[in-house]
C-alpha cells in the first residue's frame, strides 16, 4: 500500500474547516532484541527484526476556525503522534491530513542551539519562522518579556531547565499568528503566572481566527483552555466534545490520589 502524503495546503470542503485528519493510522519500525539463530551464530551476521507500533489508528477530525481543541489521554494514548502526524513530520501510511495552511508546531525546538545564550536563540528562532532581521529584531524584545528568564537570558540555552526552554519555545513561537497552531504540552510547565499568561496567548490567537490544537496531561487546562476536547486511549479517539463533559467522563477512568493509596 501507497503512503498517504504528508499534510498539504488543501481547500476543505467547508470553508470554516482549517484541518481534517480522515482516517489517519500513523506507525513507527522499532527493532526488538532477540535471540541469535543457529545459522547466525555460525556466520556471525545477524539481522535485526524490525516491528512496527501502530501508534495512531483510524482517527478522523476536523479542527474549524476558532477552535482550540484539546487532546487529552494517558501515556501512550498516541497524542504527541497525532500531533506530529497534523504537522507532516510523520506522515500516515493510511488515510490522511489535509489543512488550509501548514500548520505550526510548537516549538522551535529543532532550530535553536544548546551552546548558544537564549539571547541569540531568540534570533535564531524568530529567523527560523521566517521573519527577516529586521522583524526579529522588533519583535525581540516582546519575546524576551514573555519568557521571563532575567539573568538566565545570557546563559547558554544547554544550562536551561526544561521549564525554561519551554517557556523560551513558547515565547518565541507564538509570536506568529499562524492559521493553525499545534501545541504539545506547553503549558504544563512553569508557575501559576505563566501558565495563566500563556492561557491568555492562545485566547489571543483564537480571537484571530486562528484555530489550536493543544495537548496536555493536565485536565484543568483542557477544560478551562479548549472549548472542545478529544480523548484518546490506544490511539483512537473515544469521546470528542464539550471540555466539561469529555474530562469529566474520562475523570471516572483515571484513579484518584486517595484510591491509590487504599490500594497500598
Amino acid at each position: 500500500m501507497s503512503e498517504a502524503p504528508p499534510v498539504t495546503e488543501a481547500s476543505a470542503a467547508a470553508t470554516t474547516t482549517m484541518l481534517r485528519v480522515d482516517g489517519a493510522h500513523v506507525r513507527y519500525r522499532v527493532h526488538t532484541d532477540r535471540p541469535p539463530t543457529l545459522r547466525e551464530r555460525v556466520t556471525g551476521a545477524r539481522r535485526a527484526k524490525p516491528t512496527y507500533v501502530e501508534a495512531v489508528r483510524g482517527v478522523t477530525l476536523d479542527v474549524a476556525s476558532g477552535d482550540i481543541l484539546g487532546i487529552i489521554g494517558g501515556n501512550g494514548a498516541g497524542k504527541s503522534t497525532l500531533m506530529r502526524a497534523m504537522a507532516g513530520l510523520l506522515p500516515p501510511h493510511r488515510g490522511r491530513v489535509v489543512a488550509r495552511s501548514r500548520p505550526v508546531l510548537l516549538g522551535v525546538g529543532a532550530a535553536l542551539k544548546p551552546q548558544l545564550s537564549g539571547r541569540r536563540n531568540i534570533m535564531l528562532g524568530l529567523l527560523a519562522l521566517g521573519m527577516t532581521r529586521a522583524e526579529a529584531e522588533q519583535l525581540a524584545p516582546d519575546v524576551r518579556d514573555f519568557a521571563e528568564l532575567d539573568a538566565a537570558l545570557d546563559r547558554p540555552l544547554k544550562t536551561y531547565s526544561t521549564g525554561m526552554k519551554a517557556r523560551l519555545h513558547f515565547a518565541i513561537a507564538t509570536t506568529v499568528a499562524p492559521e493553525i497552531l499545534l501545541v504539545d504540552e506547553a503549558l504544563s510547565v512553569g508557575d501559576q503566572s505563566f501558565k495563566e499568561k500563556s492561557a491568555a496567548r492562545l485566547q489571543e490567537l483564537k480571537e484571530r481566527a486562528g484555530a489550536v490544537v493543544l495537548v496536555s496531561h493536565s485536565l484543568d487546562e483542557g477544560a478551562e483552555t479548549c472549548n472542545r476536547v478529544c480523548w484518546m486511549r490506544d490511539g483512537e479517539i473515544v469521546m470528542d466534545g464539550g471540555p466539561d463533559e469529555v474530562v469529566a467522563a474520562y475523570r471516572k477512568t483515571v484513579p484518584s490520589k486517595k484510591r491509590k493509596k487504599r490500594a497500598r
